[in-house]
């Protein structure tokens, strides 16, 4: 889902960095107020974690890839805000020092998924999980489908900048200049592949580590962490 350097115009990436300014600015207010000191250390394994999860990645049809984020997880340990600082983190450095996804594009990726992919699987989450035990077997199958839904949606989103590419982007001949695949070709690739394969492993690994803590670290996920949005 890494949009790589050349796929968007000017104007798009600069719209992924104006709306992601500020929410960055909120979420890092937001998490000094809210995270504990005791939850700093997770705050990093979760960055971490987002970082080795999106190192798999699998090319797809489009000029991207296909991967798992682990995003709607760190939402879920430690609020969406928090989650959007250890994926952005994790996104960033992967820019910088691995070429995985542009640099100009780093805005746009951020919003996919850093901001969309764990704020909507986090409110998937709540709204599956209510406010069942924290060891029952309903948090662990709200939490896969939380992430599975949140990388859906985030793919989703990554199809629609792609897809809008040649109709703000294009020579007097109606050649594309950045990506030349239409909303039809860029929704269907990025979705279709997130939808069939690469939903199921952040399903999966989600649900896992989850049903992990459970038996392991069930305070992690006591109601007094869950954070509103």
């Amino acid at each position: 889902m890494h949009i790589p350097d050349g796929y968007l115009g000017p104007a798009t990436c600069a719209a992924g960095f104006a709306v992601m300014a500020p929410l960055w600015a909120f979420a890092s207010r937001k998490v000094k107020k809210t995270l504990r000191a005791k939850q700093v250390p997770l705050l990093a394994i979760a960055a971490a974690f987002a970082f080795v999860i999106m190192l798999f990645n699998v090319p797809i049809p489009g000029g991207t890839t296909g991967h798992a984020v682990g995003g709607v997880l760190a939402a879920i340990l430690l609020g969406p805000w928090a989650a959007c600082i250890a994926v952005s983190v994790a996104l960033v450095i992967q820019a910088l020092l691995f070429g995985d996804g542009g640099i100009t594009a780093v805005g746009a990726n951020c919003f996919n998924m850093a901001f969309v992919l764990p704020f909507v699987g986090y409110g998937v989450y709540r709204l599956i999980s209510g406010s069942s035990p924290v060891t029952s077997v309903r948090r662990v199958v709200a939490a896969g489908i939380a992430g599975y839904i949140g990388l859906v949606v985030a793919s989703l989103c990554a199809g629609i900048e792609f897809g809008l590419q040649p109709i703000f982007h294009h020579t007097a001949s109606g050649q594309a200049l950045y990506c030349p695949y239409g909303l039809k070709i860029a929704i269907s690739a990025m979705v279709g592949e997130h939808l069939l394969v690469f939903g199921w492993v952040e399903l999966i690994a989600t649900a896992l580590v989850i049903k992990f803590l459970q038996k392991q670290e069930p305070a992690l996920l006591q109601p007094e962490t869950e954070v509103r949005i």
